[in-house]
This record gives C-alpha cells, structure tokens and sequence, in this order.
C-alpha cells in the first residue's frame, strides 16, 4: 500500500496552482474526485483533498471533510513511519484546529520529509520541524466500492 501511494503522489509531482483567477484542473481533479465538487478555486487548503486523492487512487478510503487533523483517525496509528504512511502535523498552534497532512519520505532527528500537496502551493516534497507532528498513520487497502460519480475502487 504505501509504496503505491508514493507512486501514485509522485505522479503528480510538481503540479502547482495557478496564480490570479485562473485554477488548475488537476488541483480541482483532487477535491472533485473525493466529492468536495463545491471547491471551485485552487486557493482552497488542498494537502488533505490531495492525500485523500493519492489514498483513494490506492485503493483505501479518503476522509470526509476537508480536514488534515482527520487522518488522525484514518487506518492505523504507528510509531515508527515507513515511507509512504501518512503524517499529520499542527499548523499555527498544537492545538488548533488547522494541520497539515502529507506521505513520509524520511526523517531525521529535528525533521520529516513530507511528498505532498499545497507545499508551497505544489505537489512537492518539503521538511518540516519534526516537534509539529501530531501523528504517523498506516492505511489499509478497503474492499472495492464506489464513491460517487467519480470515481471507484
């Protein structure tokens, strides 16, 4: 599972969103596959919609909303990451309500390397302060079922 959602993501790597009023359709392609069709802008927080895209691609179920602290509950909680789980970090403060969510690259002692969207405002990998990590998660491939119009798996 893991080294196929790497796959996957890295397939995207370097889509970016597109300045001024014009929108990217593969950023959109992320929130309307997942069934969030109502974003109609690429300036929308998309690294949730993003990973929820790559997972569901994978064969394992997005989350609903458009919050990175959901993946908080997503699969399997984990201690010791391994390329491909999923990361979950705090934004602004520990304990808003804002995140961040991204696919383990690699880590060391002061920080984690994340491939993930809205990076800068691309599909790219970046590090992160490895005290902003609220959580590792290893997901698991679902039984195959439909998930709106879109798309199945």
């Amino acid at each position: 599972m893991n080294e196929k959602l790497i796959d996957i993501a890295l397939d995207e790597y370097g889509i970016t969103e597109v300045p001024g009023s014009k929108h990217n359709p593969e950023v959109l392609k992320y929130f309307h596959e997942t069934g969030r069709e109502w974003v109609k802008d690429d300036e929308t927080s998309w690294c949730d919609a993003f990973v929820d895209w790559c997972a569901m691609m994978a064969g394992s179920a997005p989350t609903p909303g458009l919050n990175a602290r959901a993946w908080l509950e997503a699969g399997e909680k984990v201690e010791h990451p391994k390329r491909g789980d999923v990361v979950i970090l705090w934004r602004e403060k520990p304990d808003s309500w804002k995140g961040h969510v991204g696919l383990f690259i690699k880590e060391n002692e002061k920080m984690v390397w994340l491939l993930g969207g809205n990076q800068n405002n691309q599909v790219k990998i970046s590090a992160y302060r490895k005290n902003r990590v609220l959580g590792y998660r290893r997901l698991m491939k679902i039984e195959r079922r439909t998930l709106g119009k879109h798309q199945s798996f």
